[in-house]
């Protein structure tokens, strides 16, 4: 676990356990081995006018894998399935003016979103990736972790890099530098979500700007797509920060909301866009498909395979992820 080193949990979070983890119950292992090779395709349905359509059939909707339609094990409406979200939260220098509104806002959406069998992890991202609060089930504890976080420039105006200090226990790569947003999500989805089943979610709080992962967005975007995980990206922006110049980031997280089923929300620095893409979230969230199949090309090849979903109707827009990556022998 070569990338767990650099999630190292922050200082004032609190304490999470380094014990192995019990073994699970033996009915859902079973469970998986005999489902290895089934397929779920979350996804969700707008008509025209952009509102959710919460009640359509198997008979409704056909799912392609590249290109090719594949006959449908169960079709069931995701609304009250547990979730498992993490919030990758942006703590770099340039979201000093919006942190205090994203703390604020985030806690709103957490005590709402989270049920009884949901659970959710935080995590912060600037020179460092740090761990704020490991998987929960409780508001609180995330709100408290969302609340502590602070902003970290390492050599700018934040801790320089000083283990302990807002930096993390663990500085990344070297010497620190930049936004390790890339580097964010591939291990949130490797680390975490990768071990985790049913519906997975990451929500980014960021301006969409990488500077200095060691991870490509593509290779972000891989592991979201293998660890099956939903990406949302609220691109929360403090304009005067960029002197008038703009910010890049919008085309990267479009790409990478888009190919892993998710979607992009750019709110400025407005707090009621804010709360309104929060809302927008938990909607969607809420109103999930699952279609499950088992793939009608049987290779076992780790090779990419392109997902579509067709949903019969006037105007209906299908957001789901563009594809998942077809298992390896196992040794």
């Amino acid at each position: 676990m070569a990338g767990w080193a650099q999630l190292a949990p922050s200082p004032d979070a609190p304490p999470v356990s380094t014990a192995p983890a019990p073994p699970p119950d033996e009915e859902p292992v079973a469970t998986l081995k005999l489902n290895v090779n089934l397929v779920d395709v979350f996804f969700t349905v707008k008509d025209k006018q952009g509102n959710l359509v919460p009640h359509l059939t198997r008979d409704d909707c056909t799912v392609l894998e590249d290109k090719q339609p594949q006959k449908l094990k169960s079709f069931v409406a995701e609304t009250n399935q547990p979730l498992t979200l993490g919030i990758l939260l942006d703590t770099s220098g340039s979201q000093q003016r919006v942190l205090s509104l994203e703390q604020e806002v985030g806690s709103q959406f957490l005590e709402r979103v989270l049920r009884k069998m949901d659970e959710a992890f935080l995590l912060s991202f600037d020179v460092n990736v740090d761990l704020l609060q490991d998987y929960t089930n409780s508001p609180r504890l995330l709100t408290r972790a969302m609340n502590k976080a602070e902003i970290n420039t390492a050599g700018g105006n934040g801790a320089a890099g000083i283990p302990g200090a807002g930096g993390g226990t663990v500085p990344v790569y070297g010497t620190p530098k930049g936004t390790l947003l890339y580097d964010a999500v591939y291990l949130a989805s490797n680390e975490k979500l990768n071990q985790e089943t049913g519906r997975k979610a990451m929500i980014l709080l960021t301006d969409g700007e990488d500077e200095g992962s060691r991870y490509k967005i593509s290779e972000a975007i891989a592991a979201a797509q293998r660890s099956n995980a939903i990406v949302y990206v609220i691109l929360i922006a403090d304009r005067g920060f960029y002197g008038g110049l703009g910010y890049s980031g919008f085309s990267a997280m479009k790409k990478m909301t888009e190919e892993t089923g998710g979607r992009l929300i750019d709110v400025g620095n407005n707090g009621k866009k804010l709360e309104a893409a929060f809302q927008q979230i938990e909607d969607e969230l809420r109103t999930q498909y699952v279609a499950s199949y088992t793939p009608s090309n049987t290779k076992l090849d780790g090779t990419f395979r392109r997902l579509s979903v067709e949903c019969r109707g006037d105007g209906l827009k299908v957001q789901t992820r563009k594809g998942y990556f077809a298992l390896v022998p196992q040794n």
